[in-house]
């Protein structure tokens, strides 16, 4: 009873933080809600949502990676790369590139990063010209080997941390930059390193040491280390790109070591333009019940995960939640951590990769031969979507334009099934997502709705963008969604209204 009334409390407060009005609701409770919007409390931008792209090879498992090339959109058809990219991308706005890993071609000294086989820069600017992203979020997986202790892209920490070693480093990867620059690519993002706690482990003292063995491209950073070498590198990276977004530390967000060596730097803290998660395959309910954590540290600059996927080891998560948990994620970052971006793993994962359906938003089959652990039927050099990834971003790409602005909604009671949230886009226009995880209908009571009429559009993990048809709107409307579904109601521009 203590420990439900302490939980009853936590939530209490997080209504009032969000503008709702009333607690939790409780399991058993009515099917319907009641949920106010509110012009007059604008809150973040939404910039938009990112991917992965897999430029090169990894065997199943993230054991190795092979000489032979096995990647997208290398693999595919010149027909269904222009498919990938206008049927499946088009709505991302970031595409995050894996240095060292994806891309991880070398020169002769091994200290910058290249292409790896002829044609993939090439790729990676059709890519991006013919999707329409704005660009790509460039971080490292592991800097070329030259600048590693071990002198391989698998495991280890950097070679040094001495002044003359991390003044010529930060300018190889500030080069690695122009390299990307001069075959087309535009940087949108920029981070040091992907999960810079793989390969560290505590010794029995408390002190951490580097773990050998990776199986793929890591290094490893100590926090003091990791802000060394930040410290140097990101003033550099800004000289050379002075609207990138500049993000740390891609694993324990604002709350953890890492960040809390870069605030103690306020010069270093001013580059710092967000905070990035690792919170991959979590229950939507966390970014609820653990609102202060993920926040914890954020002094006011945006907080976003750049990694969702679901592991196949997982026993929490059954395929048949990945749809509802999925798009629920999303709207809880950017609800309850007023998050900006939000991205997916991977776009395509090869057909031959066990944990492809938990990876992936689509799969694509390689010329290799191998047991298929998804679409066996599938032609070489052609991909298909992964519904219970896909379906469930798909409504957000389509309805939900880049920088749009979040409005509050107060809320009769914040839902761990249901979810609502609503945007302004830049003209002005009213977008509504609603979400029902739970097992029957459930109905969105909603007022101070600015829009004569509403058309709406259903999704579910079967079925994409069903017509719902427009409806009237004379500020109060109900809305009921089905079970296990996602809808878009989006206002016309001629239909706003100021009442």
């Amino acid at each position: 009873m203590i420990v439900a009334h302490h939980r009853q409390l936590l939530f209490l407060s997080i209504s009032m933080l969000l503008g709702f009005a009333g607690g939790v609701r409780d399991v058993h409770a009515e099917d319907s809600g009641s949920y106010t919007i509110r012009y007059d409390r604008p809150q973040q931008v939404i910039k938009g949502l990112g991917f992965e792209i897999q430029s090169d090879s990894i065997a199943s498992g993230n054991a190795g990676m092979p000489e032979q090339v096995t990647a997208v959109p290398h693999d595919l058809t010149p027909d269904e790369k222009v498919r990938f990219y206008k049927e499946m991308l088009h709505g991302f706005r970031y595409a995050r590139l894996a240095m060292g890993l994806y891309l991880r071609g070398l020169d002769e000294e091994k200290k910058h990063i290249v292409e790896r086989y002829p044609g993939q820069m090439d790729d990676l600017h059709s890519m991006q010209r013919i999707s329409g992203i704005e660009g790509f979020d460039i971080e490292y997986w592991s800097p070329a080997p030259y600048w590693k202790a071990n002198k391989t892209y698998y495991g280890g920490p950097i070679a040094s941390t001495e002044p003359g070693f991390l003044d010529q480093f930060s300018d190889a990867m500030v080069a690695d930059l122009r390299y990307l620059q001069a075959h087309g690519l535009r940087i949108a993002q920029w981070g040091l390193q992907n999960e810079p706690v793989v390969g560290l482990e505590k010794s029995q003292n408390g002190a951490k040491k580097d773990a050998a063995g990776q199986s793929y491209a890591t290094c490893s950073y100590t926090p003091g280390v990791y802000y060394a070498v930040l410290r140097v590198t990101a003033p550099k990276v800004r000289a050379l790109l002075p609207e990138v977004h500049i993000h740390a530390p891609s694993w324990d967000g604002p709350a953890g070591e890492y960040a809390a060596e870069i605030r103690k730097d306020p010069a270093l803290l001013k580059e710092i333009d967000g905070w990035t998660w690792h919170q991959i395959g979590h229950n939507s309910n966390d970014q609820i019940d653990l609102r202060e954590k993920y926040l914890r540290g954020a002094d006011g600059k945006p907080v976003y995960q750049n990694e969702f996927e679901y592991q196949p080891w997982d026993k929490n998560m059954k395929v048949d939640d990945y749809f509802m948990n999925t798009g629920q994620a999303l709207m809880n970052w950017m609800v309850f951590e007023n998050s900006p971006i939000w991205y997916w793993i991977h776009a395509l994962k090869p057909v031959t990769n066990r944990e492809a359906i938990g990876y992936a938003l689509g799969f694509w089959q390689p010329p290799v031969e191998g047991k298929a652990s998804a679409q066996p039927d599938l032609k070489t050099g052609h991909w298909e979507f992964n519904p219970h990834n896909w379906n469930a971003v798909a409504g957000f790409l389509k309805y939900l334009p880049w920088d749009s602005t979040r409005l509050a909604v107060d809320e009769s009671k914040v839902e761990y099934d249901q979810r609502i949230l609503v945007w302004r886009s830049k003209e002005g226009v009213l977008g509504i997502a609603l979400s029902n995880r739970g097992a029957g209908p459930y109905t969105f009571h909603l007022s101070g709705v600015k829009a004569r009429s509403l058309t709406g559009h259903r999704y579910t993990v079967s079925s994409l963008n069903i017509p719902l048809g427009k409806r009237a709107v004379r500020t109060d409307t109900d809305i009921t969604v089905p079970s296990q579904s996602f809808e878009f109601w989006t206002a016309e521009p001629s239909a706003i209204t100021n009442h």
